[in-house]
This record gives C-alpha cells, sequence and structure tokens, in this order.
C-alpha cells in the first residue's frame, strides 16, 4: 500500500499538467485569425481596397482610372449608374464586371455595399443644388465637327492645338489611338463633366471666361475625340437616342 502512494501522486500530477498547464506547451497550435469568406466581406472599405483601389486610386492619390473620389462626378453618377457600372463593368475596355451574375466575384449585396459607400465617404450632398449639370449619359446628336470648335474653346489652351499636348506636358496627348482604345465614349464624358481635380482639370462649369457646357457641347467633343480612335478600335458608343441638334456656344 505504501508503495502505491507515491505512484498515485505522480499520476495525479501529470494529468493536472495535462489538463491545465498545456496552453504554452511547446508543439501546441495556436489559433489564428478568424478567416472570413470573401463573399461574407461586408465593409466598404475592406472590399474598395480588395477591388477597386488599383485603377481608381483613393482618396488621396489619383489612379489611372477616373477618381471614384470626385464629388461632382459621383453626384452626376449617382448610385443607381455607379451600380451597374460596378456590377456589368464597361465591355471591351478595362473596367471588368464584379458582380457573380456578369462573371464577376461580388455578390449583389457587396455591390450595393460598394456604390453606397461611395457617395458615402466621398460625395457631398447638396454639391449641385440650384445648377443644372449635364446629365450622365448622352442622349443628343452627336456632331463631331462642332466638336473640334469647343475643344478649341475649352480645352486646346491646355492640351494643345488639336489635343496633341504641349511639350514638357506630363498630361500628354489625349487624342492618341491607344488611349482613346482604352476608354468609353462614357469615360470620356465622366472626364469632361467631372474634370480631373488632381490634375487641375476643371469640371464642365469652371472654365475661366467661358460659360459653363452644354450637354450638346459635352457630347459633341467627346464625338470629336473619339473620332481619333483608329478604324480597328473599339467603336465609339452611339448614343440611346436623337434628339434636336442644339447649337453650340462659339
Amino acid at each position: 500500500m505504501s508503495r502505491l502512494r507515491p505512484m498515485l501522486a505522480v499520476l495525479v500530477s501529470m494529468a493536472a499538467l495535462t489538463g491545465v498547464g498545456c496552453d504554452g506547451a511547446p508543439g501546441k497550435p495556436h489559433p489564428g485569425p478568424e478567416v472570413v469568406r470573401p463573399d461574407h466581406v461586408l465593409d466598404f472599405a475592406t472590399l474598395y481596397g480588395q477591388n477597386c483601389v488599383a485603377c481608381h486610386g483613393d482618396n488621396r492619390q489619383a489612379g489611372a482610372a477616373i477618381s471614384l473620389a470626385n464629388p461632382v462626378y459621383l453626384a452626376v453618377a449617382g448610385e443607381a449608374n455607379l451600380k451597374n457600372a460596378i456590377a456589368n463593368g464597361v465591355p471591351g475596355k478595362l473596367m471588368p464586371p464584379f458582380s457573380r451574375s456578369a462573371g464577376g466575384m461580388l455578390t449583389e449585396e457587396q455591390v450595393d455595399i460598394v456604390a453606397n459607400g461611395l457617395v458615402s465617404a466621398w460625395g457631398k450632398p447638396g454639391l449641385l443644388e440650384g445648377k443644372s449639370p449635364p446629365p450622365y449619359k448622352a442622349s443628343l446628336h452627336p456632331d463631331a465637327a462642332a466638336g473640334a470648335k469647343v475643344f478649341s474653346t475649352y480645352c486646346a489652351e491646355c492640351h494643345g492645338a488639336n489635343g496633341e499636348g504641349k511639350p514638357d506636358d506630363v498630361k500628354g496627348s489625349i487624342v492618341d489611338p491607344s488611349f482613346l482604345a482604352l476608354v468609353s465614349d462614357q469615360n470620356l464624358r465622366s472626364f469632361v463633366i467631372a474634370g480631373i481635380p488632381a490634375s487641375h482639370m476643371p469640371d464642365w462649369q469652371a472654365h475661366d471666361g467661358q460659360p459653363p457646357m452644354t450637354d450638346q457641347e459635352i457630347t459633341d467633343l467627346v464625338a470629336w475625340l473619339g473620332a481619333h480612335r483608329q478604324s480597328n478600335a473599339a467603336p465609339t458608343e452611339a448614343p440611346p437616342s436623337a434628339t434636336k441638334h442644339q447649337e453650340p456656344h462659339s
């Protein structure tokens, strides 16, 4: 009996170590960070950082594509158009579809979160109140010849007489066929309407000594730019309908 007591004491001690003191034992796996399934990510900042920031930049640095932190662009485009562009992309251009229904990786809920998050994070409510901004999408009949005159009036001072750019100017040519092949007419229209603040390009209303650009002038200007695409590049986008042509400002 006396011999069993020391053995029992050893067994009790081992059991205690096994049940209580193993958290720091060598070789014991430690729980890592919780893994969240991609379709369960519902945070705007995370979704934007994973899917948008590489091309569109953020509120501190511009990207290669149009800045989504531009409040004028957000106000003119509106959440519905943003959602459609995110979900379906731009066929034939660099903007891919992100919605699962169109072959992307985001759920419909995630697309909604990104579109709403853009407006909530970088939009400015009432920014265009009392103003008459051009519509996001073109609906008027385009006149490329008239667009050349619009370009001369509003754009040539910065972009060169024919859009070829100026010496030592980082902007480069805006009529370069390679550039135009990458962007859609809607993209060009958005640049003209909303401007590019990071490059000091004004929006449709902020031209020194000139009245704000009209819808017709913007439509004609985009047609003139698009006419510089090579014949083997993607065709320009035709407006959904044609209405009576308005005379542009001289």
